[in-house]
């Protein structure tokens, strides 16, 4: 192979790598990044409207601002906006996960998976795909579960604590040893093994939430055709 093949396929390789560490596997990683951005780009707006407002202020009651005031007027809004408009989404680490708000755990442990998932193996990279789909199933209800539960706490260990653990432990292993068998398992095949277990187990979780609310969605219709349908099915009275 030639110098110019190898820098190819090193090149293909490089841009495949920073394609997969851009794509989402989730709806709630966009929307948290999105949020982030939005409010960068609010105190932006915010900060530049001062700056405008104070030279607006100076040019009407002290001096017209003129050329050179105009021009750095110009030098301070770009200022404004590189200073505010910097900050990174702060990415989450593992230990951040568990102690993580119960309404965005879902979307900051996607944005965690996605930053591991070029380092997996490929069938485990799908399946990090498909728990990326159950989180957005589990995130609705988050929302509203109460964080002193026992579903809450359970959630919570399975989905900020024993999913990064897994993947993380694998990522401890040296390379060169993940595709050697150990108690008779690679540990490719004991991770694979482990995230199948958890997209199962938070796709049951998501289920299990959701069935309790259609229980309760259940019971208020049978309570509103018992309310109305019964009054409106009584017997009137003969005139």
């Amino acid at each position: 192979m030639s110098e110019v093949d190898k820098i190819r396929i090193s090149a293909a390789s490089a841009i495949e790598r920073s394609r997969e560490r851009r794509r989402p596997i989730g709806t709630k990683s966009v929307a948290l990044r999105r949020q982030h951005l939005y409010k960068k780009l609010g105190r932006v707006l915010i900060a530049g409207g001062i700056v405008l407002i104070g030279a607006a202020v100076f040019g009407a009651l002290i001096q017209p601002l003129g050329f050179t005031g105009l021009l750095a007027l110009f030098i301070l809004l770009i200022g404004v906006a590189v200073l505010f408009g910097r900050s990174p989404f702060p990415e989450p680490r593992q230990a951040d996960l568990p102690k993580a708000d119960l309404k965005q755990l879902a979307g900051r442990t996607e944005i965690w998976l996605e930053a591991q998932r070029p380092a997996l193996p490929a069938p485990a990279r799908q399946l990090v795909d498909g728990i990326g789909v159950q989180l957005d199933l589990l995130a609705p209800q988050l929302q509203t579960l109460d964080v002193s539960s026992p579903a809450a706490a359970n959630i919570r260990k399975l989905v900020g604590e024993d999913l990064p653990e897994l993947v993380a432990g694998y990522q401890r292993i040296p390379a060169g040893l993940r595709t050697e068998a150990h108690a008779g398992r690679t540990p490719d095949e004991t991770l694979v093994g482990g995230l199948k277990m958890l997209e199962s187990e938070i796709g049951n979780a998501a289920r299990s939430l959701a069935a309790g609310e259609l229980d309760k969605l259940a019971t208020r219709e049978r309570y509103l055709q018992l309310k109305y349908q019964g009054i409106d099915g009584e017997d009137v009275p003969a005139s």
